[in-house]
């Protein structure tokens, strides 16, 4: 499952902004859901499903069921969008292009001898989430976009007795920084050719 914002300037990324404009912004975040929804559909997942913030557009690759997310705090549209799709699974955002299939394997299979699997970022969030068994409690009351977001909900899952898996810690593109440093890991990405057009 991937959490998705529409990429539509002035309502995606605006934390890039500036240097790089809402245009601009919102054309790294269209490139880095391309790739990530890449990433989801080659990777084992019997199933891609996108909770979507906004509409669908061009950007959507055929292949992929989409819902839209439902609830106010970020911490209820998780808890909404796990209700919606069903099953085990693992989730993402579109803030890790970076992110291969096979680091998606890796979680997925992770849930064969785990209750949950969680992916931590640079920043203090986390990338990547997993779990056996959706449960509204994993999520509510976590509060997000936090420097210590990663860590509580690392404690939320512990303290509902899940055992947990730890997943490789990423870099999220939040800042321009950011959006430089993970487009040198994956050259030749969408992501990648983007910003270097937002430089030329």
């Amino acid at each position: 499952m991937v959490m998705a914002k529409a990429p539509v300037p002035g309502r995606v990324k605006t934390r890039l902004v500036p240097p790089y404009t809402y245009e601009q912004a919102a054309a790294l975040a269209e490139a880095a859901l391309a790739d990530t929804l890449q990433a989801a559909l080659a990777s084992a997942a019997d199933e891609v499903v996108v909770a979507l913030d906004g509409e669908p557009g061009d950007w959507l690759p055929p292949g992929c069921r989409v819902f839209p997310q439902r609830g106010d705090r970020f911490d209820h549209r998780l808890a909404s969008a796990w209700a919606d799709a069903g099953g085990a699974g693992v989730q993402i955002g579109m803030d890790a292009p970076q992110v291969r299939a096979a680091d998606l394997d890796a979680a997925l299979a992770a849930l064969v001898d785990h209750d949950a699997a969680l992916g931590l970022a640079d920043d203090g969030g986390w990338w990547a989430i997993g779990l056996r068994v959706p449960d509204d409690r994993v999520f509510v009351g976590v509060p997000m976009s936090r420097p210590d977001t990663g860590a509580r909900q690392l404690a939320q899952l512990r303290r509902l007795g899940l055992t947990v898996a730890d997943l490789p810690t990423l870099r999220d593109v939040d800042e321009a920084a950011d959006a430089l440093a993970v487009a040198a890991i994956v050259p030749g990405s969408r992501f990648a050719l983007a910003v270097a057009a937002c430089h030329e």
